[in-house]
């Protein structure tokens, strides 16, 4: 709901910078090609924090506490998909792997399925943020999204002690299987696992597969994907990136496509190595007809996919988009995917088949090249199309799809049977598997026109997905093995190293395969475990160590891959640690207590999501389905993963366990011997140069001997078993429980000194607020939408903003602080952790500049809301703070300020936020000087002087009873100590904008780079959500003064003109609402986004990546709007006069009533879309009764959907009224990175003709193309 950003209320840290949604980068309806590597999928199994999940994704939360979001980081397979509530608070939400934001560049993201990865829930994840840009930090090194918790060295303890004995529990060594006789349990395991029974398959007379799924997540609305099957790996040498031009050409080109913009259907496509998709989504009907949508969105995926015009016209616009979407993709983290990528396949076309394809050649192509080309590989044999929604006819839906697609392909074709091998030989990476009786024919088509007769080309598809062979990591025959190659540039800020080993997919398809991923999770689970929660040390040897083990269908193999990111000066003790502890999990195994835990955990939480079978929606069904498919898995729904998941789980042994997950180590535990599998590859990007206190910058030198011979050390280095551990089964025992009602008293007070009324319930949105007796706030909502999940949110009136000029950076450090430490009262931080994991708790920090937040996710089972409230109340009460956590988190924001000048937009939208806001560091990142002068003593005082009960605000939605929630709430916070001054926690140094006209509303950054790119940020003053600026003027009560001027000429008029009456009087309900400027501003940002992709990128050409984005704040009065927009810098310059032209141009060229009827569309389609999610409703809650937000009232709930509906043009228009948009309030910001950067920049000399683009997305998915609409 990132568009309904302008709203209620933020959650999150403002931010400058590209918006992107979960599925690349789609602004706003327009098309985003973008290429980066594939779009990943769901996994089918995966150990994510303290859940295993095992079938098609659900909403899910970050469940680690004490990763940090420093807001310019590149997310990474566990990118947090950021999206608002139509109260713009925005709820932080872990996605599915194929759910990633566009701008990711990681290694990860390049596979999917039974992706094994970072697996345990980390005690305290801090997801502050810096508001300026949500770019990264242009060195794929820095993995921010995953910052260090702990150090995993050889004399670290690894018991824990704790001086509350009486509430733990020795972890269970012993798991009890029923005696199974090994015959009856290999027929058991050889067995194959059920299919998803409400999948349905076929296939047509001319070869084209269909699945359809009906799913009524989101309600009244479908996904429609067509799935060809040819990518760049099927590009011959003089092709590279001919695929991706006709994906963009089609897509584009399309009139029936365009038909459908005004029905509220979405639409896009993207291009992979190994296919291309077209997706739309849409409304099964509209309110202006009856009709059913469906066979308008199908005859639209015809034309694209099969009957596209190549018009002369539209591949020249094409082809200039592409080659400037190829120079804006090209960042650093773009580079280092492109590295790994040739390095890991160096043996094959993957290394050099990159879907955006080679300049010089894209820059010759004319139209019958690429219609040859689409003629070879686009036909129905060739095509899977999906249909997951809210379907209710199957047959119906068979009948509309085999009426548009029936001829298709059949016109001028001979139909003959395949050969067996089309479908015998699938390896793994076929789409759909047919079920019994569809294995139909395809259509070995011949053409009848311009090819020669000796070149005719079968048209049927092919058996394996993508046709690549590779070179299997098998014992070593050569003695020096496996040489590590070295990526250095000037641009990289930190040392990273990747080690591969590549085997082939193993297909999961019999309860044996189920049970071996299973046993790989368990081992693997252990090992991230160890090392997150082992850091001791203030100057830890690696900033993180991570190893994936995931399936790719995009590349045809399993990865396993071993990364260790550190400080440049750390790099060998770094790698010398993470193989120390690859070793000792390889030789000792998983204990007894970790497979017992482990095991727990993954049952509980594949409980929990069968319960929500219900809760998925349709998109990430499809996304689950399709990599499913590709991958030769077979396709189970939540409920039978979980009885699946259940029946092989009580036949693993440990010595198994161990067995199998030695196997996945053993390339990096056994290094070089010849018994060994050799890795794929090793591969370290490193810096050019490196900061070294007292002496500044100076090279950085390493060599590949000198890495193998670091890998060599971590063999050498002594091991030993891992002791168990004991795990608390409470936080507070009864007996303390009890002491502390006796000491507190709690109750719940009147919510205000004028009624006795202790608690609020409004019946329709089924909000209940109250007020405990020590001044804290509670709202709740129960919902039976997530069975027996729940969510809650702590909210601290106060954030970056109350910072004192001698403390700066102190709250955000602070947080920091508390999350590296991860310890509360007497409790280790891995109990703590393992607490979590044993109740499927996940919980996270934030600090924005308004706030400091806590959120939990939790399950209702096994008393797994008490134990969150548990968790809750002993940080509010008994936080721990120690001095390595904060030196850990101080060195962390150090290294973060210094990669600022190594990232292009980084640096661009620092240089402008310190010049509009006057230099006030609270709304950047704290320089080292700052950092110098805190303490721990001062961090800890600037965050917990906060924590004070009427500061303090309490949210909480879940499948509870009103009983239990009362219980918990009364028990674990009303029992909080009471704290009810808040009077310093709101004081806080005005906050202002640069007097105008100042010399720096205009500024350049210059970057050194050896390839051209440029961005530029565009930024201006606005008021706050509720209509308070900067200048304490109050906008909205000027607006409601206006609107009873106008009282009695509208009576008047409403008496003649009775039609018009109800709207008038929806509109002076707007004017005189407390959510005017939330509503209007947001519907003001769809349009001026609009615009902005229609004239400065697709019409004039001179963008491939532009949007606008409105910064609103609650608690602070003043907010800002950005307009951010990528470009070359030969032409930057241009595209920032074309936004600043748009910007500017709203009142001579009127907003129109379909502009504005678009926008609402927009926005409502996507507050229904989201309104089932706990999360999202966290959103609408939060600041429900902050005192700092007077204005916010459960009318701004219930009153939204109308409050649109009545939005008319003129209320937009006194909307875009406040925005300071001449040039004495503007400040804009270019940033030109090349190896001329600082030179004169010149206007190239082009017609302005464009179209709108893309952004990176992962390491092997920086490679990849995205979105298109």
């Amino acid at each position: 709901m990132a568009a309904l950003s302008s709203v209620v209320g933020s959650s999150g840290a403002p931010q400058i910078g590209p918006w992107c949604s979960s599925r690349g980068c789609k602004r706003r309806g327009h098309y985003n090609s973008v290429l980066s590597l594939p779009r990943p999928s769901t996994p089918f199994l995966r150990l994510h924090s303290s859940h295993l999940s095992l079938f098609p994704p659900t909403r899910r939360y970050s469940h680690e506490l004490g990763n940090g979001r420093l807001g310019f980081h590149r997310n990474k397979n566990y990118t947090r998909k950021q999206y608002s509530s139509m109260l713009n608070e925005p709820v932080t939400e872990a996605p599915f792997s194929g759910r990633n934001a566009c701008i990711s560049c990681s290694l990860n993201r390049r596979r999917s399925h039974f992706n094994i990865k970072r697996s345990i829930p980390r005690a305290f994840l801090d997801k502050s943020t810096f508001h300026i840009s949500k770019h990264g930090t242009g060195n794929i090194s820095v993995k921010y999204d995953y910052l260090p918790q702990a150090t995993v060295g050889p004399d670290e303890p690894h018991a824990a002690s704790t001086a509350w004995p009486d509430v733990l529990e020795k972890q269970d060594l012993d798991i009890s299987y029923p005696e199974i006789d090994r015959a009856e349990l290999e027929g058991f395991l050889s067995s194959a696992l059920p299919s998803h029974p409400k999948v349905y398959r076929g296939q047509l007379k001319n070869g084209l597969r269909y699945l359809i799924l009906p799913n009524k997540v989101p309600p009244n609305r479908f996904e429609a994907h067509m799935e060809v099957h040819v990518g760049s790996i099927d590009e011959e040498d003089d092709e590279q990136g001919i695929a991706h031009m006709i994906e963009h050409v089609a897509f584009l080109g399309s009139k029936k496509r365009e038909k459908l913009l005004g029905t509220g259907a979405r639409s896009n496509a993207y291009t992979d190595f190994h296919h291309t998709v077209f997706h739309i989504h849409s409304p099964t009907s509209t309110k202006d007809s009856d009709g059913d949508l469906l066979p308008s969105v199908l005859d639209a995926l015809n034309e694209i996919a099969f009957h596209p015009k190549f018009l002369a016209s539209r591949v020249e616009k094409e082809r200039r988009a592409i080659l400037s979407e190829l120079q804006m993709m090209n960042t650093i983290e773009y580079r280092v995917d492109c590295q790994l990528l040739q390095h890991l396949h160096s043996e094959n076309k993957l290394s050099k088949r990159f879907p955006i394809g080679l300049e010089e050649q894209i820059k010759k192509w004319d139209a019958d090249k690429i219609r040859k080309f689409h003629e070879r590989w686009y036909f129905p044999a060739n095509a899977t199309l999906y249909i997951v929604g809210d379907i209710d006819n199957i047959s119906k839906t068979v009948g509309q799809i085999e009426a548009v697609f029936g001829q298709t392909g059949l016109e001028n074709e001979v139909i003959s049977a395949p050969s067996p091998s089309a479908f015998g030989a699938m390896a793994s990476f076929l789409v759909p598997k047919l079920s019994a009786g569809l294995a139909g024919s395809l259509s070995n088509e011949k053409s009848s026109t311009s090819l020669d007769q000796s070149k005719i080309l079968k048209k049927e598809r092919h058996a394996v997905r993508p046709p690549v062979k590779h070179n299997w990591s098998l014992p070593g025959s050569s003695t020096d093995g496996t040489v590590p190659q070295i990526f250095q540039h000037e641009l990289l800020q930190n040392f990273s190293i990747n080690m591969f080993c590549k085997i082939p997919v193993n297909k999961v398809q019999t309860y044996g395969d189920l049970r071996n991923v299973l046993m790989k999770r368990i081992f693997l689970s252990a090992l991230h475990f160890r090392i997150n929660t082992r850091y001791k040390s203030s100057n830890p040897p690696f900033t993180s160590v991570e190893l994936d083990h995931s399936d790719s269908g995009r590349e045809g193999c399993t990865v396993t891959t071993l990364t260790v990111t550190a400080e440049p000066k750390n790099w060998h003790s770094a790698i010398k640690v993470a193989v120390q502890e690859v070793r000792r999990l390889k030789e000792f195994g998983v204990t007894r207590g970790e497979l017992t835990r482990y095991m727990d955990a993954l049952l509980k939480d594949s409980e929990h999501l069968a319960a929500l079978i219900d809760n998925v929606s349709s998109v990430d069904n499809l996304d689950f389905i399709m990599e499913s498919d590709a991958l030769g898995h077979t396709v189970m729904d939540q409920r039978q993963g979980h009885e699946s998941l259940v029946a092989v789980a009580g036949t693993v042994t440990l010595e198994e366990v161990n067995s199998i997950g030695a196997k996945v180590l053993e390339y990096t535990a056994d290094f070089g011997k010849a018994t060994t599998p050799l890795p794929a590859a090793i591969v370290a990007c490193v810096p050019k140069k490196v900061h070294v206190d007292g002496i500044g910058e100076t090279e950085f030198k390493i060599s590949p001997t000198e890495i193998t011979a670091a890998i060599k050390a971590g063999l050498d280095e002594p091991i030993e078993a891992e002791p168990e551990l004991e795990v608390p089964k409470e936080l507070i025992s009864s007996s303390q429980l009890q002491e502390l009602r006796l000491q507190r008293s709690p109750t719940f007070i009147p919510l205000s000194p004028e009624t006795n009324i202790t608690k609020v319930h409004d019946k329709e949105t089924g909000i209940t607020q109250c007020r405990l007796s020590n001044g804290i706030p509670i709202n709740y909502k129960i919902s039976k939408t997530e069975a027996q999940g729940g969510v809650m949110r702590l909210i601290v009136g106060g954030g970056r903003a109350a910072e004192s000029s001698e403390s700066k950076g102190s709250v955000v450090v602070g947080v920091r602080t508390l999350s590296e430490g991860g310890r509360v009262g007497n409790f280790s931080r891995e109990q703590v952790e393992l607490f979590c994991v044993n109740h499927l708790i996940n919980c996270s920090l934030e600090s924005t500049e308004e706030f400091i937040s806590m959120e939990f996710r939790f399950t209702l089972r096994d008393n797994g809301m008490r134990a969150a409230f548990q968790l809750l109340h002993m940080v509010l009460e008994h936080s721990v703070w120690l001095d390595d956590a904060f030196d850990r988190a101080r060195q962390l924001y150090l290294s973060y300020y210094r990669s600022i000048p190594k990232s292009l937009e980084r640096s661009t939208a620092h240089k402008l936020m310190l010049a509009m806001l006057n230099g006030d560091e609270r709304f950047v990142e704290p320089t080292p000087t700052s950092l110098e002068n805190l303490t721990l003593q001062s961090v800890k005082d600037a965050v917990m002087n906060q924590f004070v009960g009427n500061n303090m605000e309490v949210s909480i939605v879940g499948d509870f009873s009103e009983e239990e929630i009362e219980s918990c709430v009364l028990d674990y916070l009303g029992t909080v100590r009471a704290t009810r001054n808040s009077d310093r926690a709101h004081e806080f140094s005005p906050i202002f904008f640069r007097p105008s006209p100042s010399d720096l509303q205009f500024q350049q950054v210059f970057l050194k780079d050896t390839d051209e790119r440029a961005c530029a940020y565009i930024a201006g003053p606005a008021p706050n959500r509720w209509g308070f600026t900067v200048d304490g003027e109050d906008l909205l009560e000027s607006i409601r003064n206006t609107s009873t001027a106008d009282v009695a000429q509208s009576k008047s008029e409403e008496l003649h003109m009775e039609g018009k009456g109800v709207q008038t009087h929806l509109q002076r309900k707007l004017r005189g609402h407390s959510l005017f400027f939330g509503i209007t501003m947001g519907l003001l940002a769809e349009v001026i986004n609009s615009r902005l992709f229609t004239t400065v990128r697709d019409s004039l050409g001179l963008t491939y990546d532009v949007s606008f984005e409105l910064n609103l704040f609650d608690r602070l009065n003043l907010g800002w709007y950005v307009i951010s927009v990528t470009s070359t810098p030969g032409k930057v310059h241009k595209a920032v006069e074309a936004c600043k032209s748009v910007l500017r141009g709203l009142h001579s060229n009127k907003i129109t009533q379909r502009e504005l009827d678009r926008a609402k569309r927009t926005l409502l389609m996507r507050h229904e879309a989201e309104i089932k999610s706990n999360a999202y409703w966290l959103g609408l809650l939060a600041h429900l009764q902050a005192s700092s937000v007077p204005r916010k009232g459960i009318s701004c709930i219930k009153d939204l959907t109308s409050l649109y509906e009545a939005a008319s043009i003129e209320d937009v228009y006194l909307a875009y009224d406040q925005l300071k948009v001449d040039e004495n309030y503007l400040y804009s910001c270019i940033g030109v990175a090349g190896a001329q950067a600082g030179d004169e920049i010149t206007g190239e000399d082009e017609s302005h003709e464009g179209f709108p683009g893309v952004i990176p997305a992962g390491r092997g998915l920086s490679t990849m193309t995205r979105p298109t609409t």
